[in-house]
């Protein structure tokens, strides 16, 4: 049993998820240690109302995550209407460490995804090409091919019959009978003798 070339392409973007996933916890970790992001990522969205100045919310932003959520929950229990309490400080530090862990995993293992389609879509431009060049190469082939069997046949319509050539052989063995009765010589009675 033949085995193909091992996939090294592949092992690589799995070799990058599974880093992935320590990465994303480091940088939990460091999410949820930094004074940086708990003050301008987490804590921004719970002071909207106090300052109109805050950007509006982004993708990651834990607020958003956690209305959403929320309200996902509270219809699905049947409860509508219902107010949602915003997170405290120590809760959407930690929901935005985990909203980021997830966005880092996302985002790397959609890059693995976006890089082994161009690879496929390469390999396969790259196999089309070939296979273009081969049938290019069979039809120039196929072309002198032709063009020889063209000038074969000339050459053989250009020649004389067989018929002819028969004639021709007659006509020389009778030349060459009536030189041999002429002149009666030795090589002449060895040629006569081989016939």
């Amino acid at each position: 049993m033949v085995v193909g070339a091992f996939p090294m392409a592949k092992l690589f973007y799995l070799g990058i998820r599974q880093v992935s996933k320590p990465l994303a916890n480091r940088i939990k970790e460091a999410a949820r240690r930094s004074e940086f992001f708990k003050t301008y990522i987490c804590l921004p969205p719970a002071q909207r109302e106090s300052h109109p100045a805050v950007p509006s919310p982004s993708i990651l932003d834990p607020s958003v995550y956690h209305w959403v959520e929320m309200r996902t929950k509270m219809r699905i229990m049947g409860f509508r209407g219902t107010a949602i309490k915003p997170l405290n400080e120590e809760a959407a530090a930690e929901l935005g460490a985990e909203l980021l862990g997830e966005a880092t995993i996302f985002i790397v293992g959609g890059g693995c995804l976006v890089l082994e389609y161009w690879r496929h879509q390469t390999q396969q431009r790259n196999k089309e090409e070939e296979q273009k060049a081969a049938w290019n190469a069979l039809q120039d082939e196929v072309g002198r091919l032709a063009l020889a069997l063209e000038t074969l046949q000339a050459q053989a319509q250009a020649m004389p019959s067989l018929s002819a050539l028969e004639e021709l052989r007659a006509e020389l063995r009778e030349v060459r009978t009536q030189v041999c009765n002429e002149h009666s010589t030795p090589k002449c009675q060895v040629a006569s003798s081989k016939k």
